[in-house]
């Protein structure tokens, strides 16, 4: 029987992975795409970094995203969490430390998971082709939604 989550049980999914799909709209179509997150639940957001400019180029066009995060044990045991918000780009020293900030937050996870240990820094840099700007930004999150069966 499909169930809404409360307020907690969508923090903890959100708390404990580290990889959604991000949805945008992209020329007036739905896209979606994976994407390495962190739930900064402080300030009431999620981190996240792109550097395909194209997929910023629609996110600064139409700022109203989405971002799905799901626990899937078996078809009939499974948690989903999903995140509407704004995108809202970063830049200069903020960005640094917001970046900073989810490097930690995701190593912490990957412990905590007992997953190999990944230099997100080095990642991200390797991510980066000549063309393409590595650009930080959060989810502002306006409402979480989440169901269970």
């Amino acid at each position: 029987m499909i169930n809404n989550l409360n307020t907690s049980e969508k923090a903890i999914i959100l708390h404990t992975n580290y990889i959604g799909d991000l949805g945008y709209l992209n020329h007036n179509e739905l896209s979606i795409a994976p994407i390495t997150y962190f739930f900064n639940e402080d300030e009431n957001n999620i981190t996240c970094h792109l550097s395909n400019m194209h997929k910023i180029k629609a996110l600064r066009e139409n700022n109203n995203v989405s971002l799905c995060v799901s626990a899937i044990n078996s078809i009939n045991d499974w948690q989903s969490v999903l995140v509407h918000g704004t995108f809202k780009e970063h830049t200069g020293s903020g960005a640094k430390s917001i970046l900073h900030n989810m490097y930690l937050g995701v190593q912490k996870l990957m412990r905590n998971k007992n997953e190999s240990q990944l230099d997100f820094i080095n990642q991200f840099s390797n991510k980066v082709n000549d063309n393409d700007i590595p650009i930080i930004f959060t989810i502002e999150i306006d409402a979480i939604t989440g169901t269970r069966n």
